[in-house]
């Protein structure tokens, strides 16, 4: 009876494998054939292009601060409750581009900024202060880059950073990893440029994909991790999967009776 038992565990065992199996290595493993991509020159730098409802915080400076403070925004005051204290700060206002792509500047007025890099922003905004004032600085930054990270990830969820350079490999660490599940040859971006969604695909398994336009993350893209087979086929199971092993149990215990029947 104790052999008829054993072969009894092994046999349902093999069913909850069957149904539950793993992925290979092609499948789970990262930069893939990493040796054969050789040195890669990162000497063009990437830089992310201005969209509409983008929060720019841009200041203008110059030898003599009074010259410059018509350039700039005024602070503003806010007031925020701290227990029963209220206490003063000061907050620098932020330029909004507009769904046409234009920030109001003072005294340069209406200027279009949508679809531009920022450095060609402040080449643009340096060429114009100039004619008011000597040798302007023109300092600039996104203030409200954020990427949107779901699927088959341990902590999905939208990530605002501080950066203008967020990479894909990042954005995956800042969501803590792909679970098992997810299907890292097939990750899904999603971006918008000049009001045109586009879907992209991009495979980590393969280390050149860091050579893909999809390496670095533009503002408010979408990371999608698609669940892989094993998930699919567990999803299927689902709720049935009591159902599959009681059944298992008693086909199982059948084959056990016959043989301990007829032997």
């Amino acid at each position: 009876m104790k052999y008829l038992y054993l072969i009894k565990n092994k046999l349902i065992l093999f069913f909850i494998c069957l149904f539950f199996s793993c992925g290979s290595k092609q499948d789970i493993v990262y930069y893939q054939n990493s040796d054969s991509l050789g040195n890669v020159d990162t000497a063009n730098s990437y830089e992310i292009k201005i969209q509409p409802d983008d929060l720019l915080m841009i200041i203008v400076s110059a030898e003599d601060p009074e010259i410059a403070a018509p350039f700039n925004l005024k602070t503003t005051s806010v007031v925020s409750p701290t227990g029963q204290d209220l206490i003063g700060q000061q907050s620098l206002q932020l330029y909004l581009v507009d769904s046409k792509g234009m920030i109001d500047f003072p005294i340069l007025g209406k200027l279009k900024v949508i679809g531009k890099t920022r450095t060609e922003v402040v080449s643009m905004l340096s060429q114009k202060v100039a004619t008011y004032i000597k040798n302007p600085i023109v300092n600039l930054r996104l203030m409200n880059f954020k990427v949107s990270v779901q699927g088959e990830v341990t902590s999905p969820g939208t990530f605002t950073v501080n950066s203008e350079r967020l990479t894909l490999i990042e954005a995956l660490s800042m969501a803590k990893d792909l679970t098992i599940y997810g299907k890292r040859d097939n990750i899904l971006i999603i971006r918008e440029v000049d009001g045109k969604k586009s879907v992209n695909r991009v495979d980590i398994t393969k280390v050149d994909f860091i050579n893909s336009p999809f390496y670095y993350l533009s503002q408010n893209d979408v990371v999608y991790v698609e669940p892989n087979k094993t998930k699919i086929d567990g999803s299927k199971v689902g709720a049935n999967t009591g159902v599959i092993i009681s059944a298992a149990s008693i086909f199982v215990t059948l084959i056990t009776l016959i043989i301990s029947i007829t032997k």
